[in-house]
């Protein structure tokens, strides 16, 4: 797998069929919200992270709850200087090992089996698809409260206030995966409360395959929010 640091700019669709060959989770977990960031939504935000905000190249990522490592690879494979996987799954760690092997950047990645409340030190970016809090209420600040001690910037994935199919309708229609909307009222206290402040909140269209017993549909289609924060205390 061709490193794409050397080659500039890096097309938006040779990421996404990049990340598409990094296996997802054999055997996911509905309690941990286990879901497989698809590959064009973790090239969507590789994508921002490094040419708008230029938070990739030469930069030391984490990636926290890192399943198998899309994001973790995703950024290694465009230019991070080194990037860190932490994630409680033993398996999903294992296969992010396995990835990172298959995809070339073996000496870029490193793997933490743990907790995120157990690791320390600073990075340059912090990357999160964090559970949602649908199995386990609150589970989200967790993260976030951990990605403002640890990142200067953060980019993190947040259930959408805006899931009806009309807006849905009206990301399709203009021809991108995501559009600005204004940040969660109690998401930006709660930032703001910890030491960040919100650069911008893109709403991005998300696919996801059956998985789970409790899915009754083939596939699912939703909206998700990304939020770009920055640590302003130190």
């Amino acid at each position: 797998m061709t490193n794409y640091k050397d080659y500039g700019l890096v097309r938006k669709l040779d990421l996404e069929k990049a990340i598409s060959k990094i296996k997802p989770h054999p055997t996911p977990k509905a309690y941990l919200e286990q879901y497989t960031l698809p590959s064009e939504t973790a090239a969507e935000i590789l994508y921002i992270a490094a040419y708008t905000y230029n938070d990739i190249i030469d930069k030391t990522i984490a990636d926290l709850g890192c399943g198998t490592g899309r994001l973790a690879i995703g950024s290694a494979l465009i230019g991070a200087r080194e990037t860190f996987g932490v994630d409680i799954d033993r398996v999903a760690i294992n296969a992010a090992h396995k990835n990172a092997e298959k995809m070339n950047v073996k000496e870029k990645t490193h793997w933490v089996l743990a907790d995120v409340d157990a690791i320390q030190g600073s990075f340059d970016t912090v990357l999160q698809n964090p559970p949602f809090g649908v199995q386990r209420r609150g589970a989200d600040r967790r993260f976030l409260e951990k990605s403002l001690a640890l990142g200067h910037r953060i980019y993190s994935l947040h259930k959408s206030g805006k899931t009806n199919q009309d807006f849905i309708k009206k990301l399709r229609r203009r021809g991108t995966r995501f559009i600005p909307v204004p940040p969660s009222p109690f998401l930006k206290r709660f930032i703001e409360k910890h030491g960040g402040r919100i650069n911008a909140v893109y709403a991005m269209l998300m696919t996801v395959p059956h998985m789970f017993e409790f899915h009754w549909k083939r596939k699912h289609e939703f909206t998700v929010d990304l939020y770009i924060i920055e640590r302003v205390a130190e």
